[in-house]
């Protein structure tokens, strides 16, 4: 017998789905040149620190045999995650509390393996869908309604312009609370004291915080926590994500790690120890050659170059919210995130824009309703294309 919960989802994964209409419009069009600000890939070749790196560690594996890898991650990365990203900024995070993993999404969908299936999840709407789909395909989130856009058994936090896109506490206690800042799909953080709220909140209720940091990188104002272990308390009720693919352009190459404190304790057992088995009977680890690549973005050289990377999407993503707001769009995001956020024009519903950019303007963005029921009206645009394509892009939105 099949798991039927496969057969609920609603349809394809959304950026399947947005592959698939650029591919039909595309072959019906091939003399249209589409410029691509849709999917969060990178455009950026790999740092020259990290080539280097890969080809260092490749060389080394026809020499030296290079076999299984620690399947939690190798000790020479993970002590530089934790003293580039935890220790060296005054938080309490050890080297065996780090996981290394082949990119976020995996643990993003992985980690509800360790939680009963009658756990109640929360997720904010909009919402990065791996979240809800990964619990839908578990059998947690119940059955899909379509006619509300949402799933029976899911708990959502309703994320609105008049809230800056920030959740509220759910009525309902929930079990697991996936939250992202800088957030995925809107580009809204949240303030230390904000975020603080959050994490007395599920101490208090015995929740447990999914917290996905991928977005840390391009953080830019000073009251926004890059992790959530700068929470007092965060120790006990949180589970940080984070991932190369963002920070280093890491999309084609796949790293990322997860953070399971020892002192996040359910049902009296260590969550770090059954993350552990969990990883010991599925995982065989991620190769030694992207592993050394991961390495060196610790490094001086690799700091640097991946900072100017950022630093050169967070200017596109800058580039599209003031082109936007000067053509009389209601946009947000693109200041702490290279995602910006727009109001779709007139009543024009998220799949509609989506249709019209493509066939009018030949531009691909994400409709909102993807994202979630609270999505609907909006659409993302990301900063992660060359900065000759978003010109280009803005430049035919504003002929239209």
């Amino acid at each position: 017998m099949i798991n039927k919960n496969y057969l609920k989802l609603p349809g394809s994964y959304l950026f399947a789905t947005i592959g698939r209409k650029v591919k039909e419009y595309s072959e019906a069009h091939p003399e249209k040149s589409i410029v691509r600000l849709g999917i969060g890939d990178v455009s950026l070749p790999l740092a020259p620190a990290i080539v280097e790196a890969m080809h260092k560690a490749a060389d080394e594996m026809g020499s030296t045999v290079k076999g299984y890898p620690d399947y939690e991650g190798y000790d020479f990365l993970r002590q530089v995650i934790a003293a580039g990203d935890y220790t060296g900024r005054g938080l309490d995070i050890s080297v065996d509390e780090i996981f290394v993993n082949d990119g976020a999404k995996c643990d993003s969908a992985d980690l509800g393996d360790i939680f009963s299936t009658d756990a109640k999840i929360a997720v904010c709407n909009p919402v990065y869908p791996v979240y809800v789909d990964s619990n839908a395909m578990a059998g947690r989130a119940g059955d899909y309604i379509a006619e509300k856009g949402q799933w029976s058994n899911l708990i959502y936090l309703p994320c609105y312009a008049s809230n800056n896109f920030a959740p509220e506490f759910p009525a309902e206690r929930p079990d697991v609370i996936y939250l992202c800042f800088p957030n995925n799909p809107t580009g809204a953080t949240v303030t230390k004291a904000q975020l603080q709220e959050w994490v007395d909140y599920a101490n208090k209720v015995g929740a447990v915080i999914i917290y996905d940091a991928a977005y840390e990188a391009y953080i830019t104002e000073a009251d926004v926590p890059r992790s959530i272990y700068e929470c007092e308390g965060a120790r006990t009720c949180a589970i940080e994500m984070r991932s190369f693919s963002k920070n280093a352009g890491f999309t084609g190459t796949r790293l990322g790690f997860t953070v399971i404190p020892k002192d996040l304790i359910r049902d009296g057992v260590s969550l770090h120890m059954l993350w552990t088995k969990h990883q010991e009977n599925t995982m065989n680890g991620v190769s030694y050659i992207v592993q050394a690549a991961g390495a060196a973005v610790y490094t001086p050289e690799g700091r640097r170059q991946t900072q100017e990377q950022v630093a050169y999407y967070m200017k596109n993503a800058q580039t599209i919210r003031t082109a936007l707001a000067d053509m009389g769009y209601t946009v947000s995001g693109g200041v702490n995130a290279p995602y910006v956020w727009l109001k779709t024009p007139g009543q024009m519903t998220s799949w509609e824009f989506f249709d019209y950019l493509l066939e009018k303007a030949n531009v691909v963005g994400t409709p909102g309703s993807g994202f979630g029921s609270c999505g609907e009206g909006y659409f993302r645009l990301t900063g992660f294309g060359s900065a000759e394509n978003t010109e280009e892009a803005l430049r035919r939105i504003r002929e239209l």
